[in-house]
């Protein structure tokens, strides 16, 4: 949520004086919030029409480093609150979901007219092992070595020992050529993983799960924000908008009910991380400038300079933004089946 900010309240007799003013701003906050691109709050500080003083005691620029930091947090701390209320009430609702790794990597769908379908793979198959090489259960890593494999292989035989219910088979599969010359077969891979669900058994049981699990989606969600930054051309392409959020929460909504619980908390996490990293236009960058303030013994940045690095963050955030919707927006299958 970019910093956008609030009236804290007013003398008395300024309010007064700017009632009409005040109910106008309000009216165009809520209408703005109406919209789902992000929040919207708004401060008169730097509102060109207000007509309160630029010395009133009360306006936000004016407050103790404390009320700023207070209230610039609120949305970071609001979102982290509603990612742990999610958790708490999934935990409570439908139980905590718990994963058993198996080995190989399970195949939940098959591509009509594809390489897997002409050669005999069905959904439902799991691949314990390709070319010979056994795959473990170590989830995503096994993904990846069928994915290596298959790409490597482009119009050349791969094997692959499939388990089919109570059979060992194996299957031999052609990858056609993919446009960049990598092979495909037209599968959708995913770890060989079993969830069960786990129910608390007391109140304490209750708040012991919720804050497990959210720790542990907060981890991944750091984790994965770090690994982005540290290895930015291999996750630039990784990096998702709006319009793929919205496609990942259709579906899962589509496949798993209880999936909203965790994409909710997930995003709400995410939010947060985002909204506390010291850059212009985000929460973290105006945190960044008041820890300036204070470091500085009280002195703030000329209004030019603090102007202008929020200036550029957003508009850097609105050019991202909008390369963001049209890449993801692109990448609908419907879409790449128009073009």
């Amino acid at each position: 949520m970019a910093p956008n900010q609030t009236p804290l309240p007013l003398k008395t007799s300024t309010f007064s004086r700017n009632q009409n003013h005040a109910i106008k701003h309000l009216i165009f906050s809520n209408l703005s919030s109406a919209f789902p691109l992000g929040g919207f709050v708004g401060f008169p500080d730097n509102d060109p029409d207000s007509e309160i003083p630029t010395n009133d005691a009360n306006l936000l620029k004016n407050r103790p480093v404390l009320d700023r930091s207070i209230v610039v947090s609120a949305g970071i701390i609001a979102n982290v609150v509603f990612a742990y209320v999610i958790i708490f009430v999934q935990v409570l609702s439908v139980g905590l979901p718990v994963q058993e790794a198996f080995p190989g990597v399970l195949v939940p769908e098959v591509k009509t007219f594809s390489a897997a379908s002409r050669d005999g793979l069905l959904p439902g198959d799991v691949i314990l092992s390709v070319d010979g090489a056994e795959l473990s259960k170590t989830g995503p890593d096994a993904v990846s070595k069928v994915v290596d494999v298959v790409k490597r292989s482009p119009e050349s035989d791969v094997l692959f020992r499939v388990e089919r219910g109570n059979q060992d088979l194996v299957v031999r599969v052609r990858p056609d050529k993919n446009f960049d010359g990598a092979g495909k077969i037209g599968v959708q891979l995913s770890p060989n993983v079993r969830i069960t669900k786990v129910r608390p058994r007391n109140v304490s049981e209750t708040f012991r799960f919720a804050g497990k699990e959210f720790m542990g989606l907060s981890s991944n969600v750091v984790d994965g924000l770090k690994q982005t930054f540290l290895n930015f051309s291999q996750t630039a392409s990784k990096v998702a908008g709006p319009v793929a959020i919205i496609a990942v929460g259709a579906e899962v909504a589509r496949s798993n009910t209880d999936g909203l619980y965790q994409f909710a908390a997930l995003l709400n996490i995410n939010l947060a991380v985002i909204n506390l990293l010291p850059l212009p236009a985000l929460d973290g960058g105006t945190l960044a400038l008041i820890l300036l303030e204070a470091v500085r013994g009280g002195r703030k940045l000329p209004v030019e300079v603090e102007q202008g690095i929020m200036s550029s963050g957003i508009m850097l955030v609105i050019f991202l933004g909008l390369f963001l919707i049209v890449k993801d927006t692109l990448s609908l299958d419907f879409i790449r089946e128009m073009l």
